[in-house]
């Protein structure tokens, strides 16, 4: 009988390491995949559902009779409940004028798109809405099709965020939960003027006006210490806030400039665009004179710390209680640097109310029912 021996080549050690590697990889992608070809199906499911009139062809009745058919011909299916089935269809309904599964009528699709709104949708963008749509779980769907039915842009831009954050079910309904959409890329900036045009419009996106400071705690009197204190110390919320891609380098971070010392209120490194980012905040409203020191910590930034080849321009950013816009715009037009203004709330972003009628004994129970029935189903 032969013996196993543990063997300690070092070799062999990191082949083993490769191969586990290797292996939860191909899992991945295995999930992925498996994901994308049972989305493709919802979302042939839902066309033809669409396409052949079924309702009105087939009666009222309709779902409920294809629910049961479906689940007679094919007994060990668990995505067929008559409410998964309305989920395919709005899925279909919600997202079919910005997308296809065709080049040729993919840029029929993006040519209405753009004569119908101000935001043109390229080809391009076309097959990236494609890629994200396939790429989100479908319980992140079915909360998104619950919130946003008649809101396709919102939509789109929570399941895009899903994908470039790898969001969590639970962080998803955080997100819709607060005015994110409205918020994204508001921020009053110069970057078209003063950063490159590959550039410029990836550096707008990361910026929020206002932003959600509510998980500071923060009810009472403060001060500028206090509030960037109470940031610090909820530095993964406030990194969450911030967005995709920032790494956290220092508070009052240490510039020598010359014979004197600066001190940066914060400083970042965004991974998405290449470079440093300064934070200032300011508690007070916004002042001419906010705008001259920001400047100047990017310009000492981008001599002291960027690295010529790996660095992109340094990028400032003015967080303050309250701004006027003319005024924050004029400032923003007198610098040279890559500068944005945003403004910060400390009061929740409450979600809107939900009003309806109380449901009946019957219909919690039918409704319990199907998402048992549907849990096996989603992914």
């Amino acid at each position: 009988m032969s013996k196993s021996i543990n063997i300690l080549d070092t070799d062999y050690i990191q082949w083993i390491k490769d191969l586990s590697s290797r292996y939860r990889r191909s899992q991945i992608k295995a999930a992925v995949k498996v994901n994308q070809e049972m989305l493709q199906f919802y979302w042939e499911l839902g066309k033809d559902i669409v396409e052949k009139k079924a309702e009105s062809r087939w009666g009222s009745g309709f779902m409920k009779n294809l629910s049961r058919d479906l689940k007679e011909v094919n007994p060990g299916a668990t995505c067929f409940s008559e409410t998964n089935l309305l989920y395919m269809k709005n899925f279909y309904l919600l997202y079919q004028p910005y997308i296809t599964f065709t080049p040729q009528l993919g840029e029929q699709i993006a040519q209405q798109v753009m004569e119908q709104k101000e935001n043109a949708i390229t080809p391009q963008l076309v097959e990236q809405i494609q890629n994200d749509l396939f790429s989100v779980p479908w319980g992140h769907h079915r909360f998104i099709i619950d919130k946003f039915k008649e809101q396709p842009e919102k939509a789109l831009f929570f399941v895009h965020q899903t994908v470039e954050n790898g969001w969590s079910r639970d962080m998803l309904l955080n997100f819709m939960g607060t005015d994110l959409y409205e918020r994204q890329g508001k921020a009053l900036t110069n970057f078209q003027r003063t950063l490159p045009e590959e550039t410029s419009d990836l550096a707008r996106e990361l910026t929020k006006d206002p932003y959600d400071f509510a998980f500071t705690g923060i009810t009472g009197t403060y001060n500028e210490r206090l509030l960037k204190d109470k940031l610090l110390g909820n530095i993964t919320q406030f990194l969450v806030e911030l967005g995709t891609g920032f790494g956290y380098l220092g508070k009052e971070y240490r510039l020598q400039v010359g014979e004197r010392e600066q001190f940066v209120d914060l400083l970042f490194y965004n991974l998405n665009l290449s470079c440093y980012v300064v934070i200032e905040v300011k508690i007070g409203k916004f002042e001419f004179a906010d705008i001259g020191q920001l400047g100047g910590y990017v310009v000492a930034c981008n001599h002291i710390l960027r690295k010529e080849g790996r660095d992109n321009p340094t990028i400032g950013l003015l967080i303050c209680k309250e701004k006027d816009r003319v005024q924050a715009q004029y400032a923003l037009e007198s610098s040279s640097q890559p500068l944005a203004i945003s403004e910060y709330e400390l009061e929740k972003f409450y979600p809107e109310k939900v009003e309806g009628t109380i449901p009946t004994i019957e219909e919690i129970e039918a409704k319990l029912s199907e998402r048992l029935e549907d849990r096996n189903g989603t992914v």
